[in-house]
């Protein structure tokens, strides 16, 4: 393998954090640059827009730094697979009609370098918040879009769903906390998929903690690549490891520990 293959979740472009969302946007470029001397592939593993819908012939203002090097890179030839998370759920074909990215919606298997690759963005796996699976099935229900797409005037639906991501970022707040093996859902879904499926590496996003786990079998490896509104995380695999590494903090932090 002669590269090296990086994966990167939750960049949340549209929102102000640590950063606001237009020097995030650019802080991301950079990666992108630096990540492109070595890339043998980019995996963008959901919600690197806060709120995205795609219209017939309209898609959201903005963003135009990070779409500018999405099709530099693919222009170059790196391949980049995009996965919808439950922020960006409604991204339909743009990305692939323009740019050749293809797109995923439930998580895939994959072999690379050798290696067995479970990737998703991680959304309504494992057991518990029901409410949340339940909201993603209406989501994505094509009656359900069609409606929202027609019925309601862009400006409207752009800050319904800010309202509704700010409300779930506050409510969220109190988990930025490694849980424990019992309490971390996606854990349990690795745990469970290992009794019938070998994976070597289970890599989520969605879960806003850069986690690197050791899984009940003594060798699978949960990694969750946490995210870039404060730990600027993502994960690089070399064809042998696969390690989580923080870009441009020198503070990141990798649970647990």
């Amino acid at each position: 393998m002669a590269g090296k293959t990086y994966f990167a979740s939750d960049f949340h472009l549209g929102v102000d954090a640590r950063l606001s969302s237009t020097d995030r946007e650019a802080q991301i470029v950079r990666w992108l640059d630096q990540i492109a001397l070595d890339a043998e592939a980019i995996y963008l593993v959901g919600d690197v827009f806060d709120y995205w819908f795609e219209y017939k012939s309209v898609v959201p203002k903005g963003y135009i730094r990070i779409l500018g090097k999405l099709a530099e890179l693919r222009a170059r030839d790196i391949p980049i697979y995009y996965f919808t998370g439950n922020h960006d759920m409604w991204m339909f074909r743009y990305l692939d009609t323009e740019l050749g990215i293809p797109i995923y919606r439930t998580p895939i298997v994959r072999e690379i370098g050798g290696k067995t690759f479970l990737i998703g963005h991680g959304d309504g796996l494992g057991p518990g918040d029901y409410g949340y699976k339940f909201i993603k099935r209406v989501f994505n229900n094509r009656v359900c879009q069609w409606l929202y797409g027609h019925l309601i005037h862009p400006d409207l639906a752009w800050r319904i769903a800010r309202f509704w991501s700010k409300k779930s970022r506050g409510s969220g707040s109190s988990e930025q906390v490694f849980l424990g093996e019992d309490r971390e859902w996606l854990i349990q879904y690795a745990n469970e998929t290992l009794d019938h499926q070998e994976i070597d590496f289970f890599i989520f996003g969605h879960r806003h903690l850069p986690i690197d786990f050791m899984l009940k079998n003594g060798k699978s490896r949960y990694i969750n690549l946490g995210e870039w509104l404060n730990h600027n995380s993502y994960a690089v695999f070399n064809g042998r490891e696969t390690q989580i590494q923080f870009f441009e903090n020198d503070r990141g932090h990798i649970y647990p520990d």
